[in-house]
């Protein structure tokens, strides 16, 4: 009786310590899913920020100020660890510009990387169209380019944002793309340039928030806002002029879901990794997760 008792333990513990859903049936009535990234957004700069789009977000969505990163609390090993669902002990990007592994991934999928979401959900649905925007050169690195069908640079420029918007929104219309991200490199340029918190950086918060208003719209004109998932969060904050230490301004960003099937006004009080967003968009397409993943779909937030 013992034996069987100790079997069975040994079971529950098994499926409890899976951190991800390998089989799910989606979010009903999904059919995008829209990840937009604010390069150092700090989540203790948001109290202060004019981002009325944002807020709108999170007060008819769900939201945490509390998604940690990865450390160090850098770019390329933080955008790493949102789109493979793992951090850098696993998939060996641990810079701040890692373009390559800084050591050996513990296993590469199928496009020669560490497995990331664009594969997942190209393995779940060969006919899926995604498309994939970034002004940091580096991010194009960092996820499997050969499982989208627009993989492009968009080079950042004075705008903070205004190109890259214009293009996204192109994509968005000509590929009407099931997963889209695109992927902005502000307001880490106000941050290292003026400070975190500075009125410059304050100043790129709201005209980012204009731009994802911008998409928000776009979506409303194109027939698709009503089946669509936004995801918006970032990669590190920050403090002083710098990031990549261990205080809770350089490790705490602002996650935000809004769309379809989504929570309304609900604060996401379960603990949140930057590795858990790849898991949560797998999650909505009901696409399942690979073994080495150790993130979790952030299910809380959906109805």
């Amino acid at each position: 009786m013992n034996r069987i008792i100790a079997i069975l333990m040994a079971a529950l513990c098994a499926v409890s310590s899976v951190s991800c859903s390998r089989t799910s049936g989606g979010v009903r009535g999904v059919k995008h899913v829209i990840l937009i990234g604010l390069d150092g957004m700090a989540a203790d700069t948001y109290a202060k920020a004019d981002m009325p789009t944002l807020r709108s977000m999170m007060e008819q969505g769900a939201w945490t100020l509390h998604s940690r990163s990865i450390l160090p609390s850098s770019s390329a090993c933080n955008w790493a660890s949102m789109f493979m669902g793992a951090g850098p002990e696993m998939h060996g990007y641990n810079t701040w510009g890692s373009s390559k592994p800084d050591f050996p991934s513990i296993e590469v999928g199928p496009y020669g990387i560490f497995p990331a979401i664009t594969g997942v959900l190209r393995a779940h649905d060969p006919e899926m169209h995604m498309c994939a925007l970034y002004e940091w050169p580096t991010i194009g690195s960092l996820i499997e380019g050969e499982a989208v069908d627009v993989s492009r640079n968009v080079p950042f420029d004075d705008t903070h944002g205004g190109a890259i918007t214009s293009e996204f929104i192109k994509c968005l219309d000509s590929l009407r793309p099931a997963f889209s991200m695109v992927i902005y490199d502000s307001p880490d340029h106000d941050g290292h340039g003026s400070g975190w918190g500075s009125p410059q950086y304050m100043s790129a918060l709201h005209t980012l928030d204009g731009y994802i208003g911008r998409i928000v719209e776009a979506t409303k004109q194109m027939g698709i806002y009503d089946d669509t998932v936004f995801i918006v969060t970032a990669d590190h904050g920050g403090t002083g002029t710098g990031h990549g230490g261990t205080s809770m301004s350089e490790m705490e960003t602002p996650l935000v879901l809004f769309g379809k099937g989504v929570k309304r006004g609900h604060e996401i009080t379960s603990a949140v990794m930057r590795y858990d967003t790849a898991p949560t968009i797998a999650y909505i397409f009901g696409a399942a997760c690979p073994d080495v993943w150790r993130g979790k779909a952030i299910r809380e937030a959906f109805e």
